[in-house]
Parts: C-alpha cells; sequence; structure tokens
C-alpha cells in the first residue's frame, strides 16, 4: 500500500470498523500525516503498512490484578498508530513524534542494564520473547504517533508495547498469536527488559479491545470473557480527569498497597490472597493484624469484595443494567477510598487532588452518573460515567479545578491491537 491508497474508500470503511463513523474522517487525515512522516523519514518507495493499540480504562478491580484478583477492563478510543514498512534485516527503526528516534537489532536480544525504562527494552524483550515461543521477528522501519496521553492512566506504555507486539505479529507471523499472547509478550518485555513489575490487566485490555472481565487466578492462563455493551445507547459518556498530582513520591504508597495485601497471605503461607479463602481472613482477623497492622487487613477486605463487584458489574454489562453497573461503580470507588486507601497519601493529607475531584463528581451529578478513582489513586484519575445532558457542565466544572486539559470524554473500543 501506499500513502495514496489511505485516501481510498475501501481504506475509510476499514477505519470506520475499527473508530466508527464519527471519527473516521479525522483518522485519515491522522494516518495521511503520519505516511508523509514515514516517506520523510524513510523512503517515498516503500509498501506502507497500518497498526493501532488502543489505551485502556480500568472500569473494576482496582488493585486487584497483582494478587492473582479478578479486574474489569476496557480499550478507549485513545490509541497508538504506526506506519510500518518490513525491512530484509535485523534492524528495528522507530521514530515516534515528539521522541528521539531510536534503533534497536533484533539478532542482539541480551538484556542491557543501561536500557532500563527505556523504549528499546520494550523492543529487545518482545523479540526475545517471541524468539523464545518459537515466533519469528526481524526488522521494521516505523513512524509512531500517539494519543494515548501520557501519565493520565490510560496506559500509554501498554499500547505502546501491544504496537510493537501486534507490527511483529502481522508482519512476520500472518497474524497466528493471539491477543492473550500479545499481551503475555509485552508483560513479560515490561517486567524483565524494561524492569517495570506490572501486572498483566493493561496489556491485555489494550490487546483485546471491548469491555473485557480478566480473571489472573492463573497468570499463565488468564480467563477472559469479552463483553458487548455500548454506553452511549444508555446515554452516558465516560470521562476521565486527571487531577494533575505529582506521582514523584508516591512510589512507596503503590508498593505499600501489594505489599500489605501480600502480608496477609503470608500469614497462612501464602504468596497472594486469592490463594487464601476470605473466611480464613475473618477467623484469623485478631491474630492477622498484630502481624500485619489493621490496614493491610482492610485492603484485604477490599480485595475480596472488589472480585466479587467484578463479577456483578460483567453481569450487569451482559445483562444492559447500567442502574445496577452504576451502583457498583460507586461502591467500587467507596471501597477504595475506606478500605483499599488509596484516594490521597498519608504523608501529605494537605493534597488530595483525587479525594476533591470524587467530592466534586459527586456534588455534579447527583446521583444521576457514577464515578471511582482510577487506576493507582492517590494523585492520579478518576473515572466518571456522566449523562450526556450533563457532560458539558460536567467537563466545564472540572477543568475550571484541575485545568485545562484535564478532562476527557472516550469511547469504549472494540478493537485491540490490529493490522488496519
Amino acid at each position: 500500500m501506499k500513502k495514496n491508497d489511505i485516501l481510498t474508500d475501501a481504506f475509510l470503511e476499514r477505519l470506520v470498523a475499527v473508530y466508527g463513523n464519527d471519527e473516521a474522517n479525522f483518522q485519515q487525515e491522522r494516518y495521511v500525516k503520519l505516511a508523509e512522516s514515514f516517506e520523510k523519514d524513510f523512503s517515498e518507495n516503500a509498501e506502507l503498512r497500518f497498526f493501532s493499540a488502543p489505551g485502556r480504562t480500568e472500569v473494576g478491580g482496582n488493585h486487584t490484578d497483582h494478587n492473582n484478583g479478578k479486574v474489569l477492563a476496557a480499550a478507549i478510543n485513545l490509541d497508538a498508530v504506526a506506519v510500518v514498512s518490513a525491512r530484509d534485516d535485523s534492524i528495528i527503526c522507530v521514530n515516534s513524534e515528539g521522541y528521539s528516534p531510536i534503533s534497536v537489532d533484533s539478532a542482539d536480544l541480551e538484556i542491557k542494564d543501561e536500557e532500563e525504562g527505556k523504549s528499546t527494552a520494550l523492543i529487545r524483550g518482545i523479540c526475545a520473547r517471541f524468539g523464545q515461543l518459537g515466533y519469528k521477528y526481524g526488522g521494521f522501519n516505523a513512524s509512531v504517533t500517539s494519543r494515548v496521553l501520557s501519565g493520565s492512566g490510560l496506559s500509554s506504555s501498554a499500547a505502546y508495547e501491544v504496537l510493537m507486539g501486534t507490527i511483529l505479529n502481522y508482519l512476520y507471523n500472518d497474524g497466528k498469536i493471539s491477543a492473550v499472547e500479545i499481551a503475555q509478550i509485552s508483560q513479560y518485555a515490561e517486567n524483565v527488559y524494561f524492569k517495570k513489575p506490572c501486572g498483566l490487566m493493561d496489556q491485555t485490555a489494550c490487546s483485546v479491545g471491548g469491555f473485557v472481565q480478566i480473571d489472573f487466578e492463573d497468570t499463565a492462563k488468564p480467563v477472559i470473557n469479552k463483553v458487548d455493551f455500548d454506553i452511549a445507547k444508555h446515554g452516558y459518556n465516560l470521562c476521565i480527569v486527571d487531577t494533575g498530582g505529582d506521582h514523584a513520591d508516591l512510589t512507596g504508597d503503590y508498593a505499600a498497597i501489594r505489599l500489605e495485601m501480600n502480608s496477609v497471605a503470608e500469614f497462612f503461607g501464602k504468596s497472594v490472597l486469592r490463594q487464601v479463602p476470605e473466611k480464613d481472613v475473618f477467623d484469623n482477623m485478631g491474630e492477622i493484624r498484630k502481624k500485619t497492622g489493621d490496614r493491610a487487613i482492610e485492603r484485604a477486605i477490599h480485595f475480596y469484595n472488589e472480585n466479587k463487584r467484578v463479577e456483578r458489574l460483567a453481569d450487569a454489562l451482559s445483562k444492559g443494567d447500567f442502574e445496577s453497573f452504576k451502583a457498583t461503580i460507586i461502591e467500587s470507588g467507596k471501597s477504595s477510598y475506606m478500605y483499599n486507601q488509596n484516594c490521597f497519601t498519608l504523608s501529605n493529607p494537605a493534597s488530595q487532588p483525587v479525594a476533591l475531584a470524587l467530592c466534586l463528581t459527586e456534588e455534579l451529578l447527583k446521583g444521576k452518573g457514577a464515578y471511582r478513582v482510577h487506576g493507582g489513586g492517590f494523585a492520579g484519575t478518576i473515572q466518571a460515567f456522566v449523562p450526556v445532558e450533563e457532560t458539558e457542565n460536567y467537563v466545564s466544572a472540572m477543568k475550571k479545578v484541575f485545568g485545562e486539559n484535564s478532562c476527557y470524554i472516550l469511547k469504549v473500543r472494540s478493537h485491540g491491537g490490529c493490522e488496519i
């Protein structure tokens, strides 16, 4: 395919299938601009291929995946896209808008300490895992642009990983690798090469697409149930509010949630809470608190109840019962606030942007919508399901408090990582 082929009706139909009618024309212009960048950076005569991987939003299962729990997540319409051409050598060259060009020799799969936390580590790690699993990989040139906002809790890194894995899947393996396995390959690259101990939720949601209910009891073989549901048909918008808080000093707060949940499991000689029956925690609470402290038990109770809420949320969506869905979302948010305690940090109690955003949202919606902390918490984002007729007022109010670029209206995207 050449650049001019992007302007054909056939290509526009592909964009409609992924993005919908209302976004297709905008996306067509976006792909044309990216193809122009590719021609400038690499070649005017190359055969072009086009790939996309969405960001994700966590809908239910706050801080459950790291203890082998259950989550409900959804791919969103903000995505990372790439214009790509295969090479006949092992070199992978990626020019990402807003970043310096990078180059990785996929023939060299050694873990490099100096690449820790860098995109080159992700690409090298993905190639390494492809090879370990018996899949093919090789060189390519790619121009990349992304609308998945970095630092917004929408998983820009997972979208990037899934995008790279999807490119290799279709360029060298005829697309035969499943979406779940692409997610697992991406997680491996992030854990082992990038050296970030992430769970599997982000990559799975980005790779599979749509609403996905995921059970991580066996992390090697997560059970995934895709749920078909259209929020817009029920008269609601999905909004994400980035409260603009500083994450720099919160590493300990995030780590403590997992460590404290694990400490309750360790009381029973287990590594994660999923291996411990809930009844055992209640039956032994007096002894547990002597070893773990009280907050660890509260966080464990949040874990058990949040797993149940994921089941209820997925069931409500599958039945089209949006009222039950909203009620359970609010219940999830209150549990995160009261028991998981990740809506503000005790180290700086004067700064509570997430709690303030939830407070303001509750006042603005007055029982009409639903809202909860989103992702890690403490100083990050909140999620709100807002009636269409209330959305303009809601967005305006949140921007007045948290800044012009703080509130985003999102759509759930049915396609995960894919070739356009």
